[in-house]
């Protein structure tokens, strides 16, 4: 009786009880996940740190001669502990940064309805200050403190730069990575304004085509990449012939350049992006597109200027999706793209497979390592965007 008066006042027995986890299945649970991002997370940081070494220390069977590099200490050079610390500090404060004020700055001081180019100009223009720090100030500042420091300011660590320096310089790596952006931006570009127009349309219609689209989307999705590669390859080598009547003698050959590998990469991902978006659109209520119509606003308006800034995050979240597609891709690009337009990740491959001496092989390494950081910059600056945007679609409200 007395719990059933207490239910009566609105009071909930069970409202003052805390669930927690039992300390031995957190331990577990806690134990599995450090488990699991030590394994993932090691290749990227082994190698990280052979690619500043010299090859006497990088391929040492000593994991510690790997880490403290005294051969690269003692001829070419190293690190001291207070550059080693000033070093961390600083890209700690560029994270944060990235993370916090970066994104309110960019949305405080982008003109309305061209968010795109604010992000664009934003991020290019932190990735450039990051790369002046670190590359034209931090050194500055540290030959200055260093040998004020006295045994702070001694070598600890080996490390040196000149296999990067051999990779973007002398071996015209930074060429690969022009034809990737140009290939990933042309990809994202094309995906995200077919696939957010297609992905409106399909989820604001109830019509059995639309169903039977989505569906034939999904088939050619799972299409493996080599058969639409040998389906659009005789077309691309003979593009000149069936582009003459347009442009003549200047007609050009769509193998081997960078616009081939756009439209297979296209026509891959194509379905992927109608599908996901059009599950973000779902998420949205017809009523905006009711209230924006009442205001004045045509379809194509209330869908720019009213739908689209309110799933902004899902569409960063599938232009992300969209990049690493276009990014990490290899089968396409090795048999679409020539050696003069080859993209970074196949120009990595034909590193490996090329080289014979253990500089040439940490060369390699440290190509594989630059890779990385496009795609680190690209998390960090847009995390809260992407976490948004995969909570956004999971849940239907």
């Amino acid at each position: 009786c007395a719990g059933s008066g207490a239910n009566r006042g609105g009071l909930n027995p069970m409202s003052n009880v805390t669930f927690r986890q039992p300390f031995s299945l957190k331990l577990v649970s806690n134990g599995f996940l450090a488990f699991w991002c030590f394994l993932a997370t090691f290749p990227i940081i082994w190698i990280t740190v052979m690619s500043f070494k010299t090859p006497l220390d990088a391929f040492d069977s000593n994991p510690f001669v790997v880490i403290l590099g005294p051969n690269t200490r003692d001829n070419v050079g190293g690190l001291s502990l207070i550059d080693i610390v000033l070093a961390i500090a600083l890209a700690w404060f560029l994270i944060r940064k990235a993370i916090t004020w970066l994104p309110r700055q960019i949305e405080a001081f982008s003109p309305s309805g061209n968010a795109t180019l604010a992000w664009t100009i934003g991020v290019i223009g932190y990735v450039i200050a990051t790369i002046v720090l670190f590359v034209v100030v931090l050194p500055f500042v540290l030959g200055i403190l260093n040998p004020l420091l006295g045994p702070l300011g001694n070598n600890i660590i080996g490390i040196t730069t000149e296999h990067y320096e051999a990779v973007w310089i002398d071996r015209n790596f930074s060429r690969n990575f022009t034809n990737s952006m140009i290939v990933t931006a042309g990809v994202v570009t094309v995906s995200l304004t077919v696939g957010t127009l297609a992905g409106y349309g399909l989820a604001r219609s109830d019509s059995l085509i639309a169903f039977w689209l989505l569906v034939l989307a999904l088939v050619f999705r799972a299409l493996p990449h080599s058969v639409l590669v040998t389906g659009y390859l005789p077309y691309f080598i003979s593009s000149s012939e069936w582009l003459q009547p347009i442009f003549g003698d200047a007609a050009p050959t769509l193998y081997g350049k960078p616009w081939a590998v756009i439209a297979v990469l296209v026509a891959i991902n194509q379905p992927f992006t109608i599908w996901m978006l059009r599950s973000f659109f779902q998420n949205i209520p017809q009523e905006l597109d009711e209230a924006a119509r009442i205001d004045g606003c045509s379809h194509f308006q209330a869908f720019r200027r009213v739908i689209v800034p309110v799933m902004w995050p899902g569409v960063i979240t599938t232009g992300l999706f969209s990049f690493l597609l276009a990014y990490n891709d290899f089968l396409v690009t090795s048999l679409l793209l020539d050696a003069n337009n080859m993209t970074m990740v196949p120009a990595i491959a034909n590193m490996f497979n090329r080289e014979t001496t253990a500089s040439d092989e940490v060369q390699a390494i440290a190509a594989a390592v630059s890779i990385t950081a496009p795609l680190f910059v690209l998390v960090m600056v847009f995390q809260r965007q992407i976490v948004s945007g995969l909570t956004a679609g999971a849940v239907k409200g």
